[in-house]
């Protein structure tokens, strides 16, 4: 992290002429706010005087109660890079505040914050690295996005065939003046689908790096007169974006997932995080997979994980364990889908991990074999269990998870709940075009 201090950022805003300040937050959703400032508003704004109405934010609070302020976290100044007519813009991230000087309960920040000083509080930090896809498509002529692939390439092509390795390119350039530090990026299965990996961090930075990430991906697709969308599975018969959640737990500056005499290379902390997210991931998935949509892309046939195992050998369970050991090791959960809302997701993660640290829980034996070519007895005798089909199943398994709805808390998971059973009944009563072509005519 920087490191910045009020003067620092004062100084930054004369220099490079900065004349907005976007004072940034989410929604329990992930959907990213912003109240917009000028430059003579920032001692305000950093001495955290500036309010906005929270009544008008999905999931937040009733009208009567409305009042709410934003208190930036200094660390994340940053100048966005693209060109301003007026002047520069620059962002902060903001933490959302009672009247009272309380933190706000139902901001995800806040969640997430809670859960590491947990963490802390046992001698760890949690480190994570996300891999996040997504699809770039074509707009029609009046710039609405259609579901035409922007290019036809497969995994790992490049150009002239990978039509987006121009853009990524553009992209990649862009998160780096932000001070991401990219690692890869490349075209994935799916016509029109890329990903780009960027170095792991500690939880917190890591989950306004996802924010940002999806905020950079889509201004630059539309630079270029294409739509980026991190939707699970825009298109049927085809592979749906995913976000693995690389993670490790550190103490005094060392990886404790690490165990040289163990088979794996795995201590026992890293086996106990293991049982502890496999215990919870039924009650996770609403919130690692939040949409109707989320459930389209885990199906059997598309890599995507159901199947509730884990392994350091196969792609095919809910946990992998890369090759990588010493301080690179980790555990990578595989079925959470980029739209979700990050600060959440690791929050759940991390304390369905902690529990298992603190229980000294085990996992079931790993499993080695590829389980989508595994019969139903075979997985019926192996115990392996399924992440819920849809949605409903989801909330269902969320709702009797008191570690997931006491980690997010009253306000967060009743207002999660109601939302999100409102779209799967408006989701229930729609006609979709599968009816029409299936039955229009036969019937």
């Amino acid at each position: 992290m920087p490191g910045y201090t009020k003067s620092d950022i004062f100084r930054i805003v004369k220099e490079k002429n900065i004349k907005f300040i976007r004072l940034q937050f989410n929604d329990i959703f992930g959907s990213l706010k912003n109240v917009s400032i000028t430059e003579k508003q920032l001692e305000r704004a950093l001495n955290n005087e500036c309010m906005f109405d929270g009544s008008s934010i999905e999931g937040f609070v009733r009208i009567e109660e409305s009042d709410m302020y934003l208190r930036p976290d200094l660390n994340t100044f940053v100048t966005l890079p693209w060109l301003n007519d007026i002047g520069n813009v620059a962002r902060l991230i903001c933490d959302v505040y009672r009247t009272d000087g309380t933190p706000f309960e139902g901001d995800p920040r806040y969640v997430l914050k809670k859960v590491l000083a947990e963490a802390a509080e046992m001698g760890y930090a949690f480190n994570v690295g996300p891999e996040a896809e997504f699809f770039l498509f074509r707009t029609d002529e009046a710039g609405k996005p259609t579901t035409i692939a922007h290019d036809a390439a497969g995994y790992f092509d490049l150009g002239p065939v990978d039509l987006g390795e121009s853009l990524r390119r553009d992209m990649c350039m862009t998160l780096e003046q932000m001070g991401f530090e990219i690692e890869a990026s490349h075209h994935e299965v799916a016509e029109g689908q890329h990903e780009i990996d960027f170095k792991y961090g500690e939880a917190l930075s890591t989950a306004d790096n996802i924010i940002t990430f999806k905020l950079v991906i889509k201004t630059i697709a539309h630079k270029h007169g294409l739509h980026a969308t991190f939707m699970p599975k825009p298109i049927y018969g085809m592979c749906g974006s995913g976000m693995h959640i690389n993670m490790s737990l550190c103490k005094d500056g060392k990886n404790v997932f690490y165990n040289e005499t163990d088979p794996l290379g795995l201590s026992e902390t890293a086996y106990s995080f293991i049982a502890g997210i496999l215990a919870h991931a039924k009650g996770m998935s609403a919130i690692t997979n939040p949409l109707v949509n989320s459930y389209k892309r885990l199906v059997p046939g598309y890599e995507a994980p159901i199947y509730i195992a884990w392994s350091a050998k196969n792609r095919s369970p809910l946990i992998r364990i890369p090759a990588t050991r010493g301080e690179g090791t980790r555990i990578e959960l595989r079925n959470p889908d980029p739209s979700a809302n990050p600060y959440l997701v690791l929050a759940l993660a991390l304390a369905a991990g902690l529990e298992g640290v603190k229980n000294k829980a085990k996992p079931p034996k790993p499993v080695d074999s590829n389980i989508y070519e595994m019969t139903c007895e075979e997985r019926t005798l192996t115990e392996i269990d399924t992440l819920p089909r849809n949605l409903r199943e989801a909330l269902k398994e969320f709702k009797k998870d008191p570690l997931m709805t006491s980690t997010l808390g009253t306000h967060i998971t009743e207002k999660y709940i109601t939302a999100k059973e409102l779209e799967w009944s408006e989701y229930e009563r729609r006609v979709h075009n599968w009816e029409i072509e299936n039955y229009l005519v036969k019937y």
